[in-house]
């Protein structure tokens, strides 16, 4: 175990009880954490891959290394804990029998639980009557709530059924069918009934749970409005500007649904088919309790919404895509996570993290690019005559970058020294596009990742998107080898100065 953050403006005392936080780099875990800070609690967090926690500003939390379904690795991340929040599930990874893995993983971290000490489990699973619904993703996550406790550890279980908010997996497949479709032949699963919860809500609920330490159960938790999907989207319509007509029909074969929303929304297929499923089951709060116990007063949907879209405009999202991909394997990927489409490309160089963060912020300028220049100054002049930057800004220093500086037709949106760089696009798109380079040591050399996403608004920046790939066969596969020799290139010539 190590300090995410040693240098931190702040270290909490070492007599407070230790929370751990498993699921920390996903998105309810991610937006956790920091408030667990604030509230003055001392935090470890458990991660398979430590390095994806790497750039957060966390001062003072522990992040050790393991799995959830690896009891060894449990010993030493639970030394100490006295309560765990349990943030996992297999939904939407390779694995087919995701509804087995997450049960075997819950029963494993129980006892592992029991054997630590640890006082209390606390949970967020999904609402739902278990003896009616018809879903495999409400019945794993039911599962979960008894197999966390089989080994007799208190758990305090909340039920929540959509939770609103950027990154949400369920909002965002909502929020993409609306933006995309101005006439929408949907199943009949739109007129399903539901109470979705605002995230802030759902984080107040996990916050002050520390507080009623002898609390545990089931608590279903919801908004204050009761609607069906077919409210929801037409209420984000409305939020939007948009027009949008929905017809209800019945579908033949489910299968086409989850087909449907996998081709017109970034949701992946893995992803789309057990939300789908789930969205035939009515999730609307039976027991009102936890207004009784907690001090939580949920939104409104709308209000709620409202919150997700004005941090949405802001670019002011907590945990997203940039923050909670996982590592690219060695090669190129195409793909979609939490509402973008991306296409991915890592290598691994044989020079220093600072060497290649070098390297890839020297791009664009007088420089040009190093890959299909020409087709950048294409698209920079499509760019102007329709009244956007093109590429006549150019960039301030030819080698150094800062937060806001303007590359070509993109912003430096974000920088980390000798780890990442994040540029904005500010070209005239029907959506937002952005350019991420990540490099991390990796053996005797490093790992860099070259990630491009795009968030498309509307049928047209969807067929903008798909349209596109093409010229990325000539841009971005090259682009990232000519960074890999560039930098290799400069650490020979740096060692050989020496």
């Amino acid at each position: 175990m190590s300090p995410l953050r040693p240098e931190g403006a702040f270290l909490l005392a070492p007599e407070r009880p230790l929370i751990l936080v498993t699921g920390a780099t996903g998105y309810l875990g991610g937006r956790l954490v920091p408030q667990l800070l604030a509230a003055g609690h001392r935090v470890r967090c458990l991660a398979r891959n430590p390095d994806r926690l790497a750039g957060r500003h966390w001062p003072g939390v522990e992040v050790v290394k393991g799995d959830v379904s690896d009891a060894v690795s449990m010993e030493s991340a639970l030394r100490g804990v006295t309560q765990a929040y349990y943030l996992v599930h297999a939904m939407g990874e390779d694995s087919p029998d995701f509804r087995g893995r997450d049960l075997r993983q819950a029963l494993t971290f129980a006892q592992a639980c029991k054997q630590a000490g640890v006082r209390r489990i606390i949970y967020l699973g999904g609402l739902g009557d278990p003896t009616r619904h018809r879903s495999d993703h409400l019945a794993s996550r039911q599962e979960v709530g008894v197999a966390l406790g089989s080994s007799g550890v208190p758990v305090l279980e909340f039920r929540a059924a959509v939770i609103v908010g950027s990154g949400s997996a369920s909002f965002e497949m909502l929020r993409h069918l609306t933006e995309r479709l101005p006439i929408m032949i949907t199943p009949r699963w739109v007129t399903t009934r539901c109470q979705p919860i605002g995230v802030r809500d759902v984080l107040a609920y996990l916050i002050e749970a520390l507080e009623h330490p002898e609390v545990a159960g089931i608590f279903e938790i919801g908004g204050k409005d009761i609607l069906d999907y077919r409210d929801m989207m037409l209420a984000y319509a409305e939020a939007r500007g948009l027009r949008r007509l929905i017809i209800p029909m019945k579908v033949p074969l489910p299968i086409l649904s989850v087909l449907w929303v996998d081709l017109v929304t970034p949701i992946p297929l893995a992803l789309a088919g057990p939300l789908v499923e789930g969205m035939g089951t009515e999730v609307v709060v039976q027991d009102p309790r936890a207004l009784e116990v907690f001090r939580v007063q949920p939104m409104a949907y709308r209000e709620a919404l409202a919150l997700a879209l004005q941090r949405l405009d802001e670019d002011a999202v907590e945990t997203t895509w940039a923050s909670s991909l996982a590592g690219a394997p060695e090669g190129s990927a195409l793909g979609s996570h939490e509402g973008m489409l991306l296409e991915r490309h890592a290598r691994h160089v044989k020079a220093s993290p600072h060497t290649v963060f070098q390297t890839f912020c020297a791009l664009g300028g007088a420089a040009g690019w190093p890959a299909g220049n020409w087709l950048w100054q294409v698209r920079g002049l499509l760019d102007r005559m329709v009244g956007g930057k093109g590429m006549r800004r150019k960039r301030r220093h030819l080698r150094e970058l800062r937060v806001g500086d303007p590359v070509d037709f993109w912003r430096v949106e974000a920088l980390e020294p000798d780890h990442l760089l994040r540029l904005r696009s500010e070209m005239r798109l029907d959506g937002r596009a952005w350019l991420q380079f990540t490099v991390r040591p990796e053996g005797p050399g490093s790992r860099l990742e070259q990630t491009a996403f795009f968030e498309p608004r509307g049928l047209f920046g969807l067929l903008y998107w798909y349209a596109s790939l093409p010229f990325h066969i000539f841009v971005f596969p090259v682009m990232i080898r000519t960074l890999k020799r560039r930098a290799e290139a400069a650490m020979g010539e740096s060692e050989r100065g020496r």
